[in-house]
Formats: C-alpha cells, structure tokens, sequence
C-alpha cells in the first residue's frame, strides 16, 4: 500500500489508477498539489509550481479565475442538473451563442460534449450522418495524420497516429481510416521560428497518393490540429493548411480542425481556424472553453450541415447521438465565465502580445546540450531533445522531473518538452520558465 502523510489524514494511494501516468512510479514519489492560483500550483508540502503548460493545455485564464468560480458557485446553488435530452436551461444556450459569435463566419452551430475525445468521436459521426443524407452515403474513410493526438476512444484513436497510444487497440480501431505523413523533418526544418517556410507540399500527399488510392468519392473528411500538441507541438508549414483545404474542396472532402488545444487565445485569436486564415467544415473544441475548471467540450458545425439534419429527417430526434451530461449547468457556467475572463482582460489576443518574447525564450535553447530542435507558435512551444541510446524519452522524462523539483512545471512528449503557459502568464514568469529548463539540461547527460 502507498500513503502519503503530511499535516492531513494520511492519503492511500492504491486505489485510484491514475491515467497516462507510470502508477508505480508516481505512488513511489508522488507530486501532490492542494491548490492552485493564476499561474501557480501550490504542493501538498506548500512548494509554489509555475505551470507552464496550463496543466495540460487548458488553463488559459489561469487557476481559479474569479469569474469561473464566482459563476460555479451560483450555479451549484441555483441548478445542479438537467439533462438536455428534451430539456432545457438557460446555460448551453447562452455558451452556444458566445462560441458562434467568436467563430468563423458561418460557423455557429454548437454540439456540446464533455471532453475533446468526446467531441471529435462526435464530429466523425456528424460528417458520416451528413454525407448519407446527402446521398454520398459511400464517403466513409477519414484520414488524419502521423503524430496526431485525437483523444482516445475509438474513433478519435483511429484517425489518431501517435503509436504508443494505438498499439494495444489495433484491433478494435476503425479500418476506415488513413493517414497523412507528419510535417515534421529535423533535418531541413529544425529550429523554425514560427511557420517554416518550406513543407507545404506535404499536404500534396492527400491528392497524389491518398485521393488516387481511396478515391474521392469514398472519403468522408481530413482531420488535423493546425498545431498538434500531444504530439510533441508540431508547427504546420506556412501554407500547408490552405493547400489541405483547396484540395478537400476540389473533391468535395470535408476539412475538420481539431481545435481542443489551440482554442480559445492559444494563437493570439480566438480561433487557430482565424490565425492561419483557413476555414474548416467542422471544429472540435474542450479544454479553454472553462479554463479547464469543469469538463466540457464540443463541435461547431457549418450552418450548412446543421441545415441538412433539420431539412431531411423526418419529425423528431434529427441526429441520435448525445451525453447524458451535454450541455451541464455546472460545465455551462464554467464556460460563460472562462468567456467573461477572455472577454474583458483581452486573453483572446494577449498571446500575439507575448509571441515575440516567448519564441525569444524557447530558440535561446538552442545550443545547449542535446538539443537537436526548438520550436513555436505564438504561445505554445517545445524544444526537442537528442534521444539517449537504448533509453527513448529517458532524457526529457529526467528533465521533467528536475524542474518540478526547481519550482517548474512543463510536459516531457517523448524526446520533447513542451511548453503552453496560462494566458496570463506574464514576461517575469517566461523567464523563470526557461531559464529553469535551461539550468536543467545543462545537468542532463
């Protein structure tokens, strides 16, 4: 049995199977925290933290933001539940409007779900169900990309295509499905500032190999993050997503962008659709829409395909599928405050204000030892590392490790460290980030 005792009751540890974590590693040194404040966490033993990933990519208006608990608190006092099979309440309606009005242009019907994996499993089923009611019941292959990270239930871990995630479930996975190459090459692109200049033509593969071998005719939709973060951050090309969406658009594919990390300010805009400028079918969307205070996730879907459920089906249930916690009024009300939060502090463009700054940080690691790639995008980057031989990951797992005990917070993802602070993260605290990483791979042979 673990236990950890401090000035509390002591803490068994054993029963709770933790996710994506090395259990026996963590119940034998464990790293606890017991609160949390803008851009910091407090430890169980009082140590302050500077997260610098928005704990996993989601806490943009920093912890405990007063708008989110505020709206948490009167809501838990006023509606705890009500579903929304058949039912109502103020709140998703509410959340629903504020996410169109920050959308695309003709972007503004919402699909509420309660996690990114749910909200693209979702979006899958949405664009198969719009395809058979348009009579092009045959588009049924979907292809995402090498390296992506689409959450893990069935669907999103098909199109998915980071390898450690998929191994055990071969079996159960879509066999509708294919993918494109990763944009990723460290031998021509490496230490990119920004959108590299040159690669564009990866996206060339969906149309000389992909289309030829499925047919047109026969795919459904193209599923990309415009920056794939679980990944390991990847950068798309300057111009890679515009040529994905030229070429859907030629063969009447649909172009969905899974936006459950570069939501909501991550690029300096509310949208990454809007930063680089390319329009999907269909975004997925979780994580910032409450600051990660309350699970909540979704889709937004051209007026076109909503339009298509409402004009051929028949009366009653358009689309049978939903959560029993879609739309919840807790989750509700996390979301309208996260978007009070944007709103009134400017979150939604701040990160074009640090971009400058912050690439300035993540490239002055270039040169230390065995860093082979730096990295970024507005407010999101990593830096990667060469692997140690016989031991992948080993190094930036180390590295991990030492700046949590230095005070930092950051995500080893293979050989590379990645980097996302709260939106409100301030010039003072990216210093401290980097200069602790780079403190820290100077020690790590």
């Amino acid at each position: 049995m673990s236990t950890v005792t401090r000035d509390e009751a002591p803490l068994d540890l054993d029963a709770y199977w933790m996710p994506f974590t090395s259990n026996r590693a963590f119940k034998r040194a464990p790293r606890l925290v017991a609160s949390a404040q803008g851009v910091h966490f407090t430890t169980s033993d009082g140590k302050q933290i500077l997260d610098g990933l928005s704990t996993l990519w989601c806490v943009n208006a920093g912890h405990c933001h007063p708008r989110v608990v505020e709206r948490i608190r009167r809501q838990a006092g006023e509606l705890d539940f009500a579903s929304s099979f058949g039912l109502g309440h103020r709140g998703p309606f509410e959340v629903a409007q504020r996410i169109a009005a920050l959308a695309p242009t003709g972007l503004d019907h919402v699909f509420f779900t309660n996690s990114g994996s749910e909200a693209v499993d979702t979006a899958l089923k949405i664009v198969i169900a719009y395809h058979k009611l348009r009579g092009e019941g045959a588009r049924r292959i979907f292809i995402g990309r090498e390296r992506a990270y689409h959450g893990v239930n069935i669907g999103g871990l098909s199109v998915s295509g980071m390898q450690a995630n998929r191994k055990n479930f071969e079996t159960t996975l879509l066999g509708n499905v294919d993918h494109l190459r990763h944009t990723q090459d460290l031998r021509s692109r490496s230490f990119a500032r920004g959108e590299a200049a040159t690669g564009a033509e990866l996206a060339d593969e969906l149309e000389t190999r992909l289309i030829p071998l499925h047919d047109a005719s026969n795919i459904a939709a193209v599923i990309v993050e415009p920056v794939s973060g679980a990944g390991g951050v990847l950068i798309p090309p300057k111009g890679y997503l515009k040529r994905l969406r030229e070429i859907c658009d030629r063969h009447g594919i649909l172009l969905v962008f899974d936006e459950v990390i570069t939501g909501f300010g991550r690029l300096g805009a509310p949208f990454a659709s809007q930063f680089f400028g390319v329009t999907p079918d269909l975004f997925t969307f979780a994580k910032g829409i409450t600051s990660g205070a309350v699970p909540l996730g979704g889709v937004v879907v051209k007026r076109e395909i909503y339009d298509a459920f409402m004009n051929a089906t028949g009366p009653g249930v358009e689309l049978f599928h939903g959560y029993t916690y879609s739309g919840h009024p807790l989750a509700s009300a996390a979301a309208l405050g996260a978007l009070d939060a944007y709103d009134e502090e400017g979150l939604l463009s701040r990160a074009a204000d640090l971009a400058a700054y912050f690439e300035d940080g993540v490239h002055a690691m270039r040169g230390l030892p065995n860093v082979v790639d730096a990295r970024n995008l507005q407010l999101i980057g990593a830096v990667e590392l060469d692997p140690r031989p016989g031991e992948p990951g080993a190094r930036a797992l180390e590295a991990f490790g030492k700046c949590w005990e230095r005070g930092v917070y950051v995500r080893p993802i293979g050989e590379a460290i990645a980097f996302c602070p709260p939106l409100t993260v301030e010039k003072s605290h990216l210093d401290q980030l980097f200069g602790t990483v780079a403190d820290v791979l100077k020690t790590v042979a």
